[in-house]
């Protein structure tokens, strides 16, 4: 037996529900995740500036560069 129109949109609408709320729920995870990225990244970079300053003061104690007069 088919069912009544009105019943048949319910049943489509509950199954685009069930869709939509999957969705939200991978934008979720993949909001957090991007999230762990970008601050790890930014870990990356602080660690990479302090390497650029090293070799400066490395050269300067062990007088390998020319000090401006």
């Amino acid at each position: 037996m088919m069912p009544e129109p009105d019943e048949l949109v319910l049943v489509y609408l509950l199954r685009i529900d069930e869709k939509v709320d999957r969705v939200i729920d991978d934008l979720r995870d993949i909001k957090f995740r991007v999230m762990n990225l970008e601050e790890g990244q930014a870990g990356i970079q602080s660690r990479l500036d302090r390497v650029d300053t090293r070799p400066d003061r490395i050269e300067r104690r062990l007088d390998l560069v020319d000090l401006p007069r």
